[in-house]
Parts: structure tokens; sequence; C-alpha cells
């Protein structure tokens, strides 16, 4: 009896041994497996991993595949040694990074990931590596030094972008040819012609540098998210899944504040007592022409407050950015795209380690959502326009060293309007009527009374009195160019031509009069009206902002006689410029370049275009202009039994010199054209470019 029971004893073990055996073999089959790229006709990678870690590590291997060099670039200048790399022209870049610890803070942040995700993170990041050393002849041999790339430097990356350049603005300030912007709709289904909520993500930025869109389907175990994310960024950023989506638009959060200190012997005065500066020294390298390195000794010094900048204005100040070292930013969109249900992905809001950004989403069974998020300091006192100029620095009493939870912000859930947006206005305006009451919240929060712009309004009256939005419809929402402007005074400026006529005003009179007040581009009139509305000031209205009427003032002319004058004025430029007064739109305002060049639609938030394209002129064609920046990555989503988008990306999903999809959409955005998300197999398949499975290499 003892022996048959060692006997089944031994036995159960060997079972026991074989069946771990198998699951281990399972387990490193599964790890080894290839990962399955399918690229679709617009350039976009449908990557297919048989685990997370391996669909992230061939979202890594894609993103490098269309963008590599940039991709460099940047995490070169992540690591502040980008002046190292490449020249003199990027050590101002290189101070700011260092001089907010940047590189440092990423080695903690990196200890900081949270176990779920890291091993993400990790694979992203072999990916990127892996097709490096795949392919060394498709990157730019400038660009090689910065390689092998590290978990670091991607964490550095982020908060560079996130922190330093859309909280802070410290990098690029006033040579960004356009603030960044946005504009999103969540449409409820007792808003919808369909019954089924709808979501508008369209995000405004510079079609340049970190601030690119790659365009990406994911798909792992239990995990399928269709969207994009900013370039170098290990996540989507602007995503939506089976059951729900969700955008981003810059807010009107005051995250960052700068401190005006009194200097005193080497010091400076904090609660009447001197103290010292805390002092960094800081050796950059700095590439010269003949390739020789020549060192920049720098001494950065620190203040209660933060780091200490001089400014041209004579004046010495400190900074304090909220949420600049937030280590998970990446791990937070990884779990809002894991999410099933809004419980699920307000549990990842939550974490609030995304220090800035609106949210606004949509669900499957119905839920519309809008959340003011970000990393809001606790301050002790003061009002919006209190905080937006320079802080006294000599008082303690404005340092603050907390921000406030979710519980906080402003946020609303399924209004009675049926919709939710955003424009880059304030929270009070997320949805019409509104809902929120600015007294609730601390007078720092977001600005209260300040006039709604004329892009907002637009928002706001493309759906406001629509008790029935079509997926068509929000399409064409999104794609519409009309001029709120044109709206508001085209009335006004017509009958102020006929009290006081001349030969040139009654001819322009006569174009605008048959222009359809859009910038569609063979419209004939927004040249003319554009010229007009350029000289235009706020003191020219004769009804202002009327909170009482926030989305249908300003409205009239003060003074029709002056108005008239500009008109004269405009139709001379106009016709000096192109010879006539009904000059097409698109003749003059374009989208790409030499070889890909096609007429433009859609203009300046200035305007109140919610089509918002921001042009410059052309170096080699002064009376041209050239769009730069503006709508970026679109997507028109539909909350069905099944999930169904319309998307597009304004300049192609590569920047890599010689890419096919390098400026491969401008005729697609000339024309106002989305195109079908490809979400399963089938319809992928149909439109496949190329197939590859990518061998998974932990250490390349």
């Amino acid at each position: 009896m003892k022996f048959l029971t060692i006997c089944l004893w031994l036995i159960s073990l060997t079972a026991l041994g074989q069946s771990r055996k198998s699951e281990r073999l399972k387990t490193a089959s599964q790890t080894t497996a290839p990962v399955e790229i399918l690229w679709d006709s617009a350039g976009v990678p449908h990557i297919y991993g048989q685990t997370l870690e391996a669909m992230y590590y061939g979202f890594g291997y894609a993103q490098m595949q269309n963008h590599a060099n940039l991709l460099l670039q940047l995490y070169g200048q992540a690591r502040g040694r980008a002046a190292e790399y490449w020249g003199p022209r990027y050590l101002d870049s290189d101070k700011i990074v260092t001089l907010f610890g940047v590189p440092e803070q990423a080695q903690k942040q990196y200890t900081q990931q949270p176990a779920d995700y890291k091993p993400c993170l990790d694979s992203f990041v072999s990916g990127l590596n892996a097709y490096a050393k795949a392919h060394p002849e498709a990157i730019g041999a400038e660009f090689k030094q910065v390689l092998p790339i590290t978990p670091q430097d991607i964490l550095a990356h982020a908060s560079r972008v996130i922190g330093l350049e859309f909280i802070g603005g410290a990098e690029a300030g006033a040579a960004r040819v356009m603030p960044p912007g946005s504009n999103a709709y969540a449409i409820a289904p007792a808003k919808s012609a369909s019954k089924k909520a709808m979501l508008m993500a369209n995000p405004h930025l510079p079609w340049e540098g970190f601030f690119l869109f790659f365009e990406a389907h994911l798909n792992g175990p239990d995990f399928m998210v269709y969207g994009a994310s900013l370039l170098g960024q290990p996540v989507l950023n602007i995503a939506f899944n089976q059951n729900l989506g969700w955008t981003h638009t810059v807010n009107t959060i005051d995250a960052a504040d700068r401190y005006v200190l009194n200097l005193q012997d080497g010091g400076y005065m904090l609660d009447g007592i001197k103290q010292a500066f805390d002092t960094k020294a800081v050796t950059l390298q700095v590439r010269q022409p003949d390739g020789q390195l020549k060192p920049q000794q720098l001494t950065y010094r620190y203040s209660k407050q933060g780091p200490v900048m001089e400014s041209k204005d004579g004046k010495t100040y400190a900074m304090r950015f909220a949420g600049l070292t937030n280590p998970a930013m990446a791990a937070q969109h990884h779990a809002m795209a894991k999410a099933k249900n809004l419980a699920e992905f307000e549990t990842a809001l939550q974490r609030m380690q995304l220090p800035m950004f609106n949210v606004i989403y949509a669900d499957k069974v119905g839920n519309i959502l809008y959340l003011f998020n970000g990393s809001v300091p606790i301050r002790s006192e003061g009002d919006w326009p209190f905080w937006q100029g320079p802080v006294d620095g000599s008082t303690s009493k404005y340092i603050w060293t907390q921000t406030h939870p979710y519980r906080d912000l402003p946020r609303v859930l399924n209004p009675p309007s049926g919709f939710v947006q955003n424009a880059n206005d304030a929270p009070w305006s997320c949805t019409y009527p509104a809902v929120l009451d600015p007294k609730a919240f601390p007078g720092y929060m977001s600005p209260v009374g300040i006039p709604i712009r004329l892009r907002p309004q637009r928002a706001i009256n493309l759906v406001k009195d629509d008790a029935s939005i079509s997926f068509d419809e929000l399409v064409g929402y999104k794609l519409n160019t009309g001029l709120e402007a044109a709206d508001r005074f085209l009335d006004d400026l017509l009958a102020a031509v006929e009290q006081y006529p001349d030969s040139l005003t009654q001819q322009a009179a006569s174009v605008l009069k048959a222009w359809d007040k859009t910038t569609n581009r063979d419209s004939k009139g927004a040249v003319l009206f554009t010229a007009w509305f350029d000289q235009f000031n706020p003191g020219m209205v004769a009804v202002g902002w009327n909170p009482q009427r926030p989305v249908s003032t300003p409205d009239g002319l003060k003074d029709p006689k002056k108005a008239v004058e500009l008109l004269r004025n405009a139709a001379s430029q106009v016709r000096q410029n192109y010879g006539r007064l009904d000059v097409a739109w698109g003749d003059v305002n374009r989208f790409g370049a030499a070889g890909h060049d096609y007429p433009a639609n859609g203009g300046s938030e200035q305007y109140g275009i919610y089509r918002t394209i921001h042009f410059v002129p052309d170096p080699k064609q002064p009376q041209l202009n050239r769009a730069v920046a503006g709508d970026t990555y679109v997507a028109v989503t539909e909350f069905g039994e099944k999930v169904r988008a319309q998307v597009s990306l304004s300049y192609g999903n590569a920047s890599q010199p010689g890419h096919k999809h390098n400026g491969d959409n401008w005729k697609r955005m000339s024309d106002k054209k989305l195109r079908e998300a490809l979400l399963d197999k089938q319809s992928i398949l149909r439109q496949l470019e190329k197939k590859e499975l990518v061998q998974l290499d932990t250490n390349p």
C-alpha cells in the first residue's frame, strides 16, 4: 500500500512537471511568436500581438519605420544632448531640458512605473531598437548616434512635451506658428439620429516636430484600440475601442506659475529673510562645424519655487510646473484604452497622471462625459487673472505644494442638452445651455466672465439646434469651413455699403453678396472678407459679448462708415495682390508643397472657422499662403453593436524622407474627405499594402 502510494505520488509529480513544462513552453511560444503588422493603403499599421508586450513591441517597430529620423532627434533632445549631437542650434533646448532636470527625473520615473505596464514600455523600446538594428540603411547617419533608445528616453520625452511645452510653453513660446488647440464633440443617443452615442476627435497642432501624430491600430489579448499618439509616445493618446472612446483638447488650465524674485546679495528674499539659491553645475557639449565638441559650463539656480530663469525684461523669475514629474502618464493612457465601461474609464482617470487636457468621452451604452482634467495647484488665494501674471516671489504663501483631487474638477456627465463640446474654451461652456456654475469652483480654476471666442461659439451653434444628428452630419460639422464672423457681421457690412457707396466698395459688396460665407477651396469672397476682418477690432462692434447671449454676441457695427473704409482698403489690397476681387480661396491658400500642391479649405480660428487651418506666406511665392498647422488627426466614431469610425491624418502617417506616406493625404484634405477606419482583418486585407511578421528580439 505504501509502495502504491509512493508510485501514485511519483506519477502525479511527473504529470505536474510535464504540465508545468507545457505551460512554460506555451508561454515561451507566445512570447517569441512574431508580431503581425498589416500596413493599409493609408500607411496605418494594424498590429497584432499574442501578448500586450508583443503588441507594443510592434507599435514601437512601426513608429520607428515611419518616423525614425525625427524620433531619434526628439529622444536626443529629451536627453538634453541635442547640441552635442547636432550643433549649437539645439543649445537652448538642452538648457531648458537640463535646467528642469528632465533626464534625471526620467531615471526615477522608470522605477515608479506600474508593474502591469512597465513590460509594455520596455517592449515598445525594444521594438524601436529592433527596427533600427534591422534597417540601419533607412536611418540618417547623423541620427544613429542616439541609439540605442532607453525607456528613460521615452519618459523624458513625455515630460518634455507635456510638461515643458504644453503646460509651460518653456521651449517654443512665441516661436510657435500657432498655439496648440483642438475641437471635440460627444453626442448622446437622445440627440443622435441612430440613437447611438458619437464622438468627434480633432486636435489642432503645428505640423512638425513632437506635435505630429502617428495613427495606429493595436490588437492584443482582450485588447483592441484604434487612434493616434503624439510622435514618440509609447501609447495611443486619443483613441477608441469597441466599447468607448475619448479625445483630448487643450484646456484653459493654469498648471504653471512664474514668480518674480527679489534679489539681494547673490540670494533672494523670502518672507523677509535672505535665502541662498541652490545651484547645479552642468556641462553641455556643443558640436562645432568641424565636428569637435566644445564644452559649455553652466550653473543653474533654484529657489524654493523652482528653477530660476532670467528674462529679457531684466527680471529674475522662478518657474513652478504642476505634474512635471508625474511618472505614469503613458500607463494611464494604457489603462484608459483597456477600459470597457465608464466606471473602468473613470478609475483610470482618477490616477491623475495627465497634468492637463480636457477629456471628452462617449461609449456604447450612451454615456457622454466632459472632464476638465489636469494637475490644478491648490492655491492659498487669488483668482484667474492674479495667477496669470507674475506672482510675488517674496512670500511663501504663494508656493503651492498640492494639486486638486479628481472630485474637485469641473465635470459634466450626460447633460440634458445631449452634447458636450470643447474648442479650447473654459469648462463653463462645455454644453449649452450651461450646467456648470463657476462659483462652485475656486476662482483660479479657469477664466470666468471672459468672452467666448468665435470658434467655440461656432462649435455650439453648429449642433445646439439639431435634434437628430446623423453620422454624416457630424462629419459635415467637423469639416465645416463657414465663418462665424461672416454670419455675425456680413449683413451689417453690406448695409453699410448701401449707406456709404462708392464704385470700389459696391464691386466688393457684389462679390460678398454672391459668396457662400465659407472658406471652401472654390469660395469666391472669403479672401476679400477676411482681408476686411483682419483690420477689425473688438471696439468696432455695436453690441459687445454678452454672457446672457453667449453664442450670438458680439454683433453689429458701431461705425458703419469706418467699416466701409476698411472694406475699401481690403478691396484695394486684394485687387493689387490678385488682380481681381473674386479670387477663389483655394487659389490663394494651399495644402502641401511642390509636387503635392492642392487648393486648401478652412482657415484661422479668429474668423470662427471650425475647420481650423493656419496659413503662413509661402517664402517662394509671397502672394500664396501655405498651411502649416491646424487640423491634424480627425476621428468621427459611432458606438453601436460594432464601432464605426471615419478618420484622417492631415499630413500623412510618416515623416521619414522619401516615405510613400509622407505628405500623401493633401488631396483628401483638399477634397474634404475622411476615410473609413479599418477595424477588422477582412477590411484591412482588402486594402493591404504590406504585411510584416516581426520576430521579437528582446535584446536588440
